[in-house]
């Protein structure tokens, strides 16, 4: 059994999340400690306990500690068993989040599967369904990684009620991939999109980041409006794709009560800028991402990223608690970096 300490690092639930998908596809026992010890709210909360119990469902794990407010858990896993599953999360728990934890098992599991999951499809501090659907699955495909992501309900913060569904094909072998260079730019696009809101917010979230791009980036993007996407609650939402010949990056933000459309494209853009005057290839939220399917792929993998952050670091140090694999990394925290996989 291996133990991990799950106030390492950044601290959060990509500790927990990695934990059990390594636990579960190497198919060793592990006991996780002070989860979430330094939030607010430590332990498990809804979301957490819905990775835990979905990933104890198509392992056949035996668990001790899945509770709300649990700051330790022991997870035993069997047998990796593809199929048909539905999981909902309570509240406006994140979906994507949930995925992160079920779907590299999934892959790697001896058959197809797919999913319906029920929860937040756009909400804070998760990658939002466009996120996953148009750059997380995307950049995986050179890996061998075949699957399809459908949205028919958005599920926006506080009240959820999204639905996501997926297929996923199984994957013989993870081959391996460097993205070190970004390659010629092809084009700018974005998505602004509301539920049981005004037209007049979506129409201004998307002049505003027309506006900042012309401006400041001299660029002309096609931005396309969604209105009144299918939602039990309010919400709004902006994403801008930038790509390019070697990746698609994706920068994002999401409305709020008292939150005027112009700032919610202000923070869209300002990522992008961002992206676009740093170095590297990879944008900061896909480099963690990356990080356990590049562990688990036979041969050389690497990546650049603008940015080396917190939960990079800390999902690298999660993957080598189970790996003898030498990972080497270089760059400050903060800064852009490189990670690079020498799997033989």
């Amino acid at each position: 059994m291996i133990e991990i300490d799950g106030s390492y690092g950044e601290g959060g639930g990509q500790i927990l999340r990695t934990a059990l998908a390594f636990s579960t596809i190497l198919n060793i026992p592990i006991l996780v400690k002070n989860i979430r010890a330094s939030r607010k709210n430590p332990g498990l909360g809804n979301q957490h306990l819905a990775a835990v119990n979905a990933m104890a469902r198509i392992s056949g794990a035996t668990i001790e500690g899945n509770k709300i407010g649990s700051q330790t858990l022991t997870f035993i896993p069997q047998e990796l068993r593809p199929g048909d599953y539905e999981f909902r999360i309570e509240t406006a728990g994140s979906v994507t989040l949930l995925l992160q934890t079920i779907f590299l098992p999934l892959c790697v599991a001896p058959g197809d599967s797919t999913l319906t999951l029920v929860g937040g499809t756009h909400v804070p501090w998760s990658p939002p369904f466009h996120y996953l659907s148009q750059v997380f699955l995307p950049s995986l495909r050179p890996m061998g990684v075949s699957a399809e992501a459908m949205i028919e309900k958005w599920g926006f913060y506080p009240k959820g009620g999204g639905l996501v569904r997926l297929k996923i094909s199984q994957v013989d072998e993870l081959k391996p991939i460097s993205l070190v260079e970004r390659g010629s730019r092809k084009k700018i696009r974005g998505t602004s999109a509301i539920a049981n809101l005004p037209k007049h917010v979506a129409e201004r979230q998307k002049e505003q980041a027309l506006k900042r791009i012309r401006k400041e980036l001299e660029i002309d993007p096609e931005i396309n409006i969604l209105y009144d996407v299918p939602s039990i609650g309010q919400g709004s939402f902006l994403f801008l794709l930038a790509e390019y010949e070697g990746i698609v990056v994706g920068f994002s933000s999401l409305g709020a009560r008292g939150k005027p459309a112009e700032r919610v494209a202000d923070e869209a853009v300002d990522f992008l800028k961002n992206y676009l005057e740093s170095d590297g290839c990879v944008d900061p939220h896909l480099a963690d991402q990356l990080v356990p399917f590049m562990a688990l792929a036979r041969g050389y993998s690497c990546f650049t990223t603008t940015q080396m952050t917190e939960h990079l670091l800390t999902n690298l140090w999660v993957v080598a608690r189970f790996m003898e694999t030498k990972i080497q990394t270089r760059g400050e925290l903060g800064r852009p970096g490189r990670v690079d996989f020498p799997n033989e």
